[in-house]
């Protein structure tokens, strides 16, 4: 893995893991979340779209409490206003959220902001913009980005990876057992959402994800 993907030391995590408390088992995300951080997960995307402002400020107050226990790093999707009351770590922005360059203006350079991406241009724009990483994908087919199009596919990812100098974290349908394709494509981490949520045992299941990402990177 090439050393560039050192140069932002703040993102010290390798596993992203995005909430969506409609995909967890007995629909308490808290909970999940806190056998995920057990587990050894170090970073949270706060991301609940359909919850109005004041319930996501409230969930967002309460995740920064449970992160914060684990010494996580807390994102919030979109909403850098709310990342900004709750004292999070970050801001993870969409290719419909406010641009990254006037955010990056806004919150200055100690505040993380991540970008979500699906094309080479995009990858490159939200870098020009001052973004710290960013996810790109849907790398594999998968139900939850199929308005997002085709999976961009391993080839396009190793691209993106090789060509932008910030971590990339490989999103959609990334599995276990690709934790390895996606690595030797030059992705710095994984973002993950069901694979997760929807295990068994999460503590247990974010033990393994973490450990086979360590055993295929040289973090």
């Amino acid at each position: 893995m090439s050393e560039k993907k050192h140069m932002r030391t703040a993102v010290d995590f390798r596993l992203y893991l995005i909430t969506d408390r409609k995909k967890v088992k007995k629909r308490n995300v808290l909970s999940a979340v806190k056998k995920a951080l057990a587990g050894g997960v170090r970073a949270i995307q706060l991301r609940e779209k359909d919850m109005d402002t004041r319930d996501l400020l409230k969930l967002a107050y309460k995740m920064r409490e449970l992160t914060s226990k684990y010494n996580a790093k807390l994102f919030i999707n979109d909403r850098f206003d709310i990342a900004l009351a709750v004292s999070a770590d970050g801001v993870h922005l969409t290719q419909n959220s406010m641009p990254v360059d006037v955010v990056r203006n806004t919150v200055g350079k100690e505040f993380l902001i991540g970008v979500s991406t699906h094309s080479l241009k995009e990858a490159g724009a939200a870098e020009k913009g001052g973004a710290d990483f960013i996810t790109f994908g849907p790398v594999y087919r998968t139900r939850s980005k199929v308005k997002y199009g085709s999976p961009v596919g391993l080839d396009m990812l190793g691209k993106v990876c090789s060509k932008t100098k910030i971590p990339v974290f490989a999103l959609g349908g990334v599995k276990m057992n690709r934790i390895k394709s996606v690595t030797e494509a030059g992705a710095y981490g994984v973002s993950m959402i069901s694979e997760i949520f929807k295990a068994d045992n999460i503590k247990k299941r974010s033990e393994k994800l973490i450990s086979k990402l360590d055993e295929y990177s040289d973090l």
